[in-house]
């Protein structure tokens, strides 16, 4: 859960109310959550069948070969590198209510209405090049203290919600419409379901770390709808709190650099919007540091694959870390900033897209594997038409999300930078896989398996995708 809460729930509020009002956006956070808890019930079987960590990249390996895991991986890799660039530009807008007169020093130029200054992009920058040497260096969070900001910032969220609502100003009647006045409420509600595979990322840590803590399948799939409930109730919470402090379209007319963050000010004070920075602050913090180390573990298994350069599977001579991956994502990182506020959003959807390749993929490795209930089972547990129809639900929801988000004329539809950028991000991806292709076919499938699951496959992994008919 705490992965999945990041400085989007304290600074995008606004931006969704704006997209579907303050019901609609509620409305389609809380169907989304519901959603990925669908898609969250593969996971928790394939992490249970298979405790390696790899996640989706390793189930799309062993379930349809090495194209589909290059194609799984290259996506997810652009989901996690759009976080970092994002919480890298979350920096730059949180400077400027820590620090305005450093944020908004050089007036560089206007895109899409809105003023870059220098020192926001230096500010972002600085952090995206401090949070990838301190992962070069192995800094990362430890489970312990992630545990404990993790209870620090749901306690902050709670005190501002409650200072809010109890203040003079907080009123219920603020939250009216409660839906955009400008479109349909259904296509406000898609627009925000859309995002939901960035908003609840995060959920698929639980099976990454199957192979250090032998879940049980229930206790995974436990972990796993809990943390996606309390990160859409969380959301939730943070949308209310700006949707009551204030008219919320008379606000969000004066283009409020952090809205949230204005009516926290307002109703508690400098008090409030400390906690509300601390909070904000945190979810950057630890997106930067995990995602990081996501992208970098990414490419350094599809680098032992054969799937991508050498350089990205060396590790560090002294520090033991895949440092080539995270100077990759730092540098892919650098571009972010330079768009201003405005690019948040286009980065959103690109990282949403990428992660709904990756939930497909997974979706539809757990349905291959599934039997149904009279069917013999080479797997304890593999044999129930449960597992097996929410499996192909989940590809339902994974196919859904990508035709919402690469539709024409759809209401979460990618605007023509994030068109772009996926575009250049798939054609660095061609140029990756034709330029490696010789070395990964020089990889026997064995030594593949020890490559990327850290052993040769069992036998059963070799013959259950055959026609399950026996009884």
């Amino acid at each position: 859960m705490g992965s999945a809460i990041g400085w989007g729930a304290f600074i995008l509020p606004s931006d969704w109310i704006g997209k579907a009002g303050p019901l609609g956006a509620l409305l389609g956070l809380f169907i989304g959550g519901l959603l990925m808890i669908v898609v969250g019930v593969s996971y928790g079987f394939l992490a249970r069948v298979f405790p390696v960590s790899g996640g989706a990249f390793a189930y799309t390996l062993i379930a349809l070969g090495r194209r589909h895991a290059f194609v799984c991986a290259w996506f997810m890799t652009l989901g996690y590198v759009s976080i970092v660039a994002l919480n890298a530009s979350a920096l730059g807008v949180l400077a400027r209510h820590i620090v305005p007169e450093v944020a908004e020093f050089g007036y560089l130029y206007t895109i899409a209405g809105w003023d870059v200054h220098f020192g926001e992009v230096a500010i972002a920058t600085v952090g995206l090049v401090f949070f990838a040497f301190l992962n070069v260096r192995g800094g990362g969070n430890s489970a312990r203290l992630q545990f404990y900001m993790c209870l620090l910032m749901i306690a902050s969220m709670l005190i501002v919600f409650f200072g809010v609502l109890f203040s003079d100003q907080g009123q219920i009647s603020n939250m009216e419409p409660l839906f955009a006045t400008d479109k349909a409420p259904i296509a406000g509600v898609l627009a925000i379901v859309a995002i939901a595979p960035w908003a609840f990322i995060g959920f698929d840590n639980i099976p990454q770390t199957a192979e250090e803590f032998s879940f049980s399948p229930s206790k995974a799939f436990r972990l796993i709808w809990l943390s996606l409930l309390v990160a859409a109730a969380l959301y939730m919470l943070m949308i209310v709190t700006t949707a009551v402090g204030a008219p919320w379209q008379e606000r969000l007319a004066g283009n409020p650099v952090w809205l949230t963050a204005d009516i926290v000010r307002e109703t508690m004070g400098t008090p409030g919007v400390t906690l509300l920075c601390i909070a904000a602050f945190m979810g950057i913090s630890t997106g930067l540091n995990g995602f990081y180390m996501a992208s970098s573990r990414v490419l350094l298994a599809m680098s032992r694959a054969g799937m991508v350069p050498q350089a990205f599977g060396r590790i560090h001579p002294k520090y033991k870390t895949p440092s080539v991956g995270v100077l990759f994502a730092c540098g892919v990182s650098f571009i972010a900033p330079w768009f201003g506020r405005t690019a948040l959003n286009w980065i959103v959807d690109m990282a949403s897209i990428g992660f709904t390749f990756a939930f497909a993929y997974t979706c539809l490795t757990a349905y291959l594997f599934s039997r149904w209930s009279s069917q013999t089972e080479i797997v304890p547990g593999a044999a129930s038409t449960k597992q097996k129809l929410l499996a192909g639900l989940g590809v339902v929801v994974s196919l859904a999300f990508m035709l919402v988000l690469l539709v024409p004329g759809s209401p979460g539809q990618l605007s023509t930078p994030s068109f772009i950028a996926m575009g250049a991000w798939a054609l660095v991806g061609l140029i990756f896989y034709f330029t490696s292709a010789k070395r990964s076919a020089s990889l026997s499938d064995d030594a593949l398996d020890v490559a990327v699951l850290g052993s040769v496959r069992p036998v059963w992994a070799r013959t259950s995708l055959e026609p399950a008919s026996r009884s």
